[in-house]
């Protein structure tokens, strides 16, 4: 009879990494709900015993797969708070930000929208140890930040007028949405691996651009 693995006396760094990168497709895919520790346990090539010694439990998991998504993203949503920068200088850097953080973990739209359709309560918590505050407070930051910038903009005469909200989505809609989309844009334009990477370093020069040609007056 086959003996059944036991998991190490020690921990394995390369083995913890494995199952944590492991995870994080396999919550991309099927949500946090719907996963299963076999399912990580098999993308990774591991035994279901050795996600339990480093991780302790499928929930454990994914709020440390969570946490290292969204404090990455986020470090892009800070950008807008930045009281130094004028309007065009807010939408580049966070045009920048947001496609050099999210290209090198593209699993994190698609994870947070599986999120908030799954379990928006957990996703509130999360965010709130992310971010080290309360989301919506940040939003509502952001949103006065913004509206200051577009106030100064149409006095002056250089933008038309547009509600900070509307801004502030259509620029996160304009950035995020390459990522959430990737397979369709595969299969339709052939992005994928380097011709992808090129695309998104087009986009990073491109975007902020086409975003405040259309808020000219």
């Amino acid at each position: 009879m086959p003996r059944t693995a036991r998991p190490p006396k020690e921990r394995d760094l390369d083995t913890e990494t494995k199952i944590l990168e492991a995870a994080r497709r396999v919550f991309t895919r099927l949500g946090t709900s719907g996963a299963r520790v076999q399912d990580i346990a098999a993308e990774a090539r591991v035994n279901q015993a050795l996600v339990h010694y480093y991780f302790g439990s499928k929930e454990a998991l994914a709020e440390r797969v969570f946490f290292e998504a969204a404090a990455g993203m986020m470090l892009a949503m800070r950008v807008v708070l930045d009281p130094s920068l004028t309007l065009e200088q807010l939408i580049e850097r966070f045009v920048a930000a947001y496609i050099d953080t999210v290209r090198t973990t593209p699993f994190v739209p698609g994870y947070i929208l599986a999120e908030v359709a799954q379990n928006p309560d957990r996703l509130d918590a999360l965010m709130q140890r992310a971010l080290g505050a309360v989301p919506g407070e940040l939003g509502t930051m952001a949103r006065e930040r913004v509206a200051h910038l577009i106030a100064t903009g149409v006095a002056a005469g250089t933008m038309r007028p547009i509600t900070p909200r509307q801004l502030l989505v259509n620029v996160m809609a304009l950035v995020g949405f390459p990522f959430v989309a990737r397979p369709i844009l595969s299969v339709l334009m052939s992005l994928e691996g380097a011709s992808f990477d090129e695309f998104l370093d087009e986009r990073r020069r491109e975007l902020p651009a086409f975003i405040l040609n259309a808020l000219r007056p």
